[in-house]
């Protein structure tokens, strides 16, 4: 049937497919919250220094 050291490969390689997946996943929740956010931050701070510029 399978030897050890197949077993332990398929351990092995499980293992790297298991962790790409889940920072695929972290990756795909967390850059758009993150690259929105800092838009958002940017866009306010030049909303503010048009306000204090007009005023």
């Amino acid at each position: 049937m399978f030897t050890f050291e197949q077993y332990l490969g398929f351990i092995a390689i499980m293992t790297v497919v298991t962790m790409g997946f889940w920072l695929m996943i972290f990756l795909v929740g967390i850059l758009p919250y993150w690259i929105g956010g800092s838009l958002y931050e940017s866009w306010k701070m030049k909303r503010d220094e048009k306000k204090k510029l007009k005023s």
